[in-house]
């Protein structure tokens, strides 16, 4: 496998900080996420926990513009999401919970596409696009079309896509679901290298012991309300584990 330190080489800014005031999300009368205030710092990894149904989802495609909010705002990098939704989105590398690939390119052709949207030099184009192949380990099967893939290998042609223009912040909608151990453990030696160069990464995740293991904050919602955002250390120190504190939390919501 190569570097990895090539992936991240060109990011061209560093994310300001996420701000979040009074986020509401209502659907016919249901309150999906219920006036959410949240900071998240520059260069943080940021875990975004809580149970099925508990607003993640929702609140992370409020995040992207995907969602217009019934209340409230959100600020990435001084940028209104509401207002700049153009300008904000060119920062972001965003991947869904349910992924989306055109099934008759190829994984190169699809990356390909991606690398036109964020127009990348074509100077630039082929070498990023080859060494993100090689370190999905979709080398072998770039030539082959996306329909033909596993879902394993689609989460991960869709993985190199987001990453591809070295963006500032990551938004990922349970990004582990469906990798093997070693592209597990591939993508988060990406992570961890992408926040130690300046990039913000915000996940859902149901798997505690990585986020435990990964973050270096998280925060917990149920019922479509925050329970806790804080530090990693602080959250152990007070609760023990994360495990510990996720469920006392939710316990405490009625979850």
């Amino acid at each position: 496998m190569p570097s990895i330190s090539a992936v991240i080489a060109s990011v061209a800014w560093q994310a300001g900080m996420i701000k979040i005031t009074g986020l509401t999300r209502k659907f016919n009368g249901f309150t999906a996420v219920d006036n959410l205030n949240l900071e998240i710092p520059p260069g943080a990894m940021y875990g975004f926990l809580g149970p099925n149904g508990a607003g993640k989802t929702t609140t992370l495609r409020m995040l992207m513009g995907l969602l217009q909010p019934t209340a409230g705002s959100v600020e990435i990098d001084g940028l209104t999401v509401a207002a700049d939704p153009v300008a904000v989105r060119a920062r972001v590398g965003y991947l869904p919970d349910e992924i989306f690939l055109y099934d008759y390119l190829t994984g190169y052709q699809f990356l390909e596409f991606v690398a036109d949207i964020h127009k990348l030099p074509e100077s630039a184009r082929e070498p990023r696009i080859k060494e993100l192949l090689d370190v999905f380990g979709l080398a072998d099967a770039a030539g082959d079309y996306t329909a033909n893939y596993s879902y394993g290998m689609k989460k991960k042609i869709a993985l190199a896509g987001i990453v591809i223009h070295s963006p500032s912040l990551l938004i990922l909608d349970e990004p582990f679901n469906g990798l093997d151990p070693q592209s597990t453990r591939d993508f988060r030696t990406l992570l961890e290298r992408m926040v130690k160069a300046g990039t913000t990464v915000i996940f859902s995740s149901h798997v505690l012991e990585v986020v435990e293991k990964l973050v270096t904050h998280v925060g917990i919602i149920c019922h479509g309300k925050m329970q806790m955002s804080d530090t990693i250390g602080n959250v152990v120190a007070r609760h023990g584990s994360l495990e510990k504190a996720f469920f006392s939390l939710t316990e405490a919501a009625g979850a």
